[in-house]
């Protein structure tokens, strides 16, 4: 298991989350002008946006996602990214947090099996942060903060081996390798099977610096080939024009991690299909974990690395303007014996959710019935 492995999987879900959700309120977006009170409105997405996308890129929090360590389970990594969307005045339920959930983990699983090579992972995060840079181009302490996270990928990972990254694949198909949810827009598109399977293609580019399969070339032992046999592959494949930019700025050439919502279309998680996925769900939620408090640690250091709020209420998220109140933790996450409690607690304390002052309308308050159209 590569210990270089979480701040690839951090990014690149944050990505499939922030474009569902950028999806989903220009859905529901009224004209500024004609808009009510409980309305939504572009102002209100790019606000949500910008809170949300400085929560990923804020400075602390990348500094303890990119420390080497392994990856924990995903009921954390769901607590991280349920706290990172809550950082606006956006509310999500259990259910629809589900939801947004199971659609950024079924993407970015399609996109680390469909890689063409394991160092391309680099530029599916790329093509990530390219558009996450486009939602905030109006905000230039954001845009700041993600080139930071991007110079410091491409000092991390651009010099590691065809071997580091091929094992990073394989630690992503690890942790994903059980989950099976049926997605529309990826069922449309004929690139996943009714029952949750992804299609692998045999036809397109094949990955840089290979040749197109159809030929069995026979060395001696001094390396000089002795031999040449073609064979029928049965694909339609074809050489790549050129190598992706593993730059700040450039063709990446490969389209995945780019933005499938970008065009207007109907997408949702097919609830009989994902029954499985949600019975392993809770057993995994139920079950034991002999390295719970290794993961309530690293939990800890990652939700304490963002900024604290006014003095008065130390656990909440710092965004500039809004007023901050405290809330109530769930009881139902403190049943677990004492250690675990008082562990728990302390981290939950140390990031909690920010109750955002509402109008006397519910907008803002849930986003059940954006989510239910997914």
């Amino acid at each position: 298991m590569s210990l270089r492995t979480l701040p690839l999987l951090v990014l690149n879900l944050g990505g499939e989350m922030l474009y569902i959700v950028d999806q989903r309120l220009r859905a529901q977006c009224i004209p500024g002008d004609k808009a009510r009170q409980d309305e939504w409105t572009d102002g209100d997405r790019k606000r949500v946006m910008n809170d949300i996308i400085g929560g990923i890129f804020n400075k602390k929090f990348m500094d303890e996602l990119f420390k080497p360590q392994e990856l924990y389970s995903r009921k954390a990594l769901r607590t991280v990214f349920e706290r990172l969307v809550h950082a606006s005045i956006m509310r999500l339920n259990a259910p629809s947090m589900d939801k947004l959930y199971d659609l950024m983990t079924m993407a970015f699983k399609y996109q680390v099996l469909l890689c063409p090579r394991p160092k391309d992972l680099l530029l599916i995060t790329f093509n990530h942060l390219d558009t996450i840079k486009e939602f905030i181009y109006e905000s230039p302490k954001t845009l700041t903060q993600v080139d930071v996270t991007f110079r410091r990928l491409i000092d991390t990972y651009g010099s590691l081996s065809a071997g580091e990254f091929q094992l990073i694949r394989q630690t992503l198909l690890i942790f994903f390798h059980d989950i099976h949810i049926r997605v529309s827009i990826l069922l449309k598109d004929k690139v996943q099977n009714s029952n949750g399977h992804f299609v692998l293609p045999t036809s397109g580019p094949v990955p840089w610096g290979t040749d197109v399969p159809g030929v069995i070339r026979l060395f001696n032992s001094k390396g000089d080939e002795i031999k040449r046999t073609e064979f029928t592959h049965g694909g339609n494949y074809i050489l790549p024009y050129r190598e992706g930019s593993f730059e700040l700025h450039g063709d990446r050439v490969i389209k995945l991690g780019t933005n499938i919502y970008s065009i207007s279309r109907p997408v949702e998680t097919d609830t009989s299909g994902a029954a499985k996925n949600l019975a392993s769900r809770v057993k995994e939620n139920t079950a034991p974990n002999p390295l719970a408090k290794e993961e309530l640690n690293l939990l800890a250091r990652l939700m304490g690395g963002l900024e604290a709020c006014c003095p008065d209420s130390p656990g909440g998220v710092n965004i500039p303007g809004y007023q901050h109140k405290r809330r109530t933790v769930n009881g139902t996450l403190l049943k677990q014996d004492q250690r675990r409690n008082e562990e728990l607690a302390r981290i939950m304390g140390e990031f909690e959710e920010v109750e955002q002052p509402q109008p006397p309308s519910s907008k803002g308050a849930d986003l059940l019935a954006m989510m239910d159209e997914l």
